[in-house]
């Protein structure tokens, strides 16, 4: 586990309890454009935190400063006991996997992997080592020696993944890695998140795609416009902003005298909101009402950010 791994080569050990990532006030602006507008946040060692917003909403911008590619206009960034992203000792222990895609189109997998690992400092028998773990984890052992202009969309987001983690970071930023994969693509790259996460690491994920966050993210902060609208785990903002859950059936025939359907009632099809659905529904079928058919729509993350924002994460 990583929570027991040296920070940025010092004797001490990071705390458990301690946050990983601490962002206060972060702002940038391009020209008139306010990009980022004084955004605050914490990650926890071990946690996989989502950045959800539509495009444009300061993600990826926020992701530039945190990994040192940009420097902010103001607030401050620090990571663990290194300080801020700009610093060599920080940059060590970060790995970043960026929406375009950082490689090298000429050189093959392996010479990518060798590239990058000797940037971080890797050299002789552990570079191969983790220039064979790498290709082993992006499922591309057996494409080792092919170019990667050679390489469909998905392999070279595979391989794009594994570049920001040839030399072992604690900490990885994912700045939209799914885009443009085919499904079987996704579906690795979300299993080999969840491997991380499960052994500890520190992901810090932006996406539009509200499926991903909920699939992967302990937290998630939702962005629009630059700003974060709210922090908090998945089920809290469910909570707080999803509404109730909707019901919709078409019935067998009208109910025994006496039942009262709750809802909208056009024709044989019923409609209504619940916060307990399904036992509600229960209730139904014991007071003999049959359905033909029968949809329970959950709230979600799409319903939390058009509650927030009023406009579709897909804007």
């Amino acid at each position: 586990m990583f929570s027991t791994k040296e920070v940025c080569g010092q004797d001490g050990w990071l705390p458990g309890d301690a946050p990983m990532i601490e962002v206060h006030e972060l702002r940038k602006s391009f020209g008139p454009t306010m990009a980022v507008a004084g955004v605050s946040f914490s990650v926890r060692p071990g946690e996989t935190f989502g950045l959800l917003g539509p495009n444009g909403a300061g993600k990826s911008t926020t992701i530039a400063m945190l990994t040192g590619a940009i420097a902010p206009d103001g607030g401050s960034i620090r990571l663990a006991d290194c300080g801020a992203p700009s610093e060599p000792a920080t940059r060590r222990v970060i790995g970043v996997a960026p929406q375009t895609l950082s490689l090298y189109e000429e050189l093959t997998a392996a010479e990518n992997l060798k590239f990058f690992g000797r940037m971080y400092g890797l050299t002789g028998a552990k570079l191969a080592e983790r220039v064979e773990w790498a290709l082993a984890f992006a499922e591309l052992s057996d494409r080792r020696g092919s170019r990667v202009n050679t390489f469909s969309g998905g392999m070279k987001r595979r391989l794009n993944l594994a570049v920001a983690l040839v030399h072992e970071p604690q900490v990885i930023f994912l700045d939209e890695p799914t885009a443009g994969v085919d499904p079987q693509s996704r579906n690795h790259i979300f299993e080999r998140i969840e491997q991380l996460r499960g052994e500890g690491r520190t992901v810090v994920y932006t996406t539009h795609y509200m499926e991903e966050a909920q699939r992967l993210c302990d937290r998630v902060a939702i962005m629009d416009h630059g700003k974060i609208l709210d922090i908090d785990t998945i089920p809290a903002l469910l909570a707080k902003y999803g509404g109730r859950a909707v019901v919709k059936g078409e019935l067998v025939g009208p109910p025994r005298n006496g039942v009262k359907l709750p809802g909208v009632v056009d024709g044989s099809s019923l409609r209504f909101e619940s916060e307990r659905p399904l036992e509600e529904i229960a209730e139904l079928s014991a007071a003999g009402v049959a359905f033909q058919t029968l949809e329970v729509a959950r709230p979600d993350l799409e319903a939390v950010f058009l509650s927030l924002t009023g406009r579709s994460l897909r804007d």
